[in-house]
């Protein structure tokens, strides 16, 4: 169980504080909720959650072993590219909702990988694709640099860098 002041990583929300743990009754019922908000975009937003909700994705920061673990898995390829974009779309889908951040910078990898390389060629990222990397990259660079006491800009820089050394 997290407690209050931890940040989180809850969804598709990214980076979440946890305000508050209270009961709340909800159709009748009484369980206890986590209360919390989004570090960036929009700090209006509140979110309450059950405390055991099986259904949403919620899980602690990684600490500074894992976040370089993470950083270094960039040396090496990442997921299978599938040319197929529905299929590639429901595969990227799957490996996002598992939660697994390892998968997911493998994920974020390949996505940068094909990225770089299709604009070699004067051509674009196929736009789903594009939306994907943007959303998760920016929130595994988020945690990483809260992770290392960086940026995520500056862990967006050395990625590239192991990205192109060892391409």
């Amino acid at each position: 169980m997290f407690s209050i002041g931890d940040m989180v990583i809850y969804s598709v929300h990214g980076i979440c504080k946890i305000d508050d743990i209270c009961e709340k009754t909800v159709s009748g019922k009484t369980s206890l909720y986590y209360v919390l908000h989004p570090t960036e975009g929009n700090n209006q937003l509140t979110i309450s959650t059950p405390v055991h909700n099986s259904k949403v994705v919620m899980h602690e920061l990684p600490d500074s072993e894992e976040a370089n673990e993470i950083i270094e898995s960039f040396k090496y390829p990442g997921v299978k590219w599938n040319d197929k974009p529905n299929i590639r779309h429901q595969l990227y889908s799957n490996i996002v909702n598992s939660g697994d951040r390892k998968e997911i910078a493998k994920l974020v990898n390949t996505l940068m990988r094909q990225k770089i390389d299709v604009e070699l060629r004067g051509r674009k990222l196929y736009e789903q694709d594009r939306k994907l990397l943007d959303t998760i990259q920016s929130i595994l660079f988020k945690e990483l640099a809260i992770s290392l006491d960086t940026t995520s800009g500056e862990i967006n820089e050395m990625i590239i860098d192991l990205i192109t050394e060892n391409n």
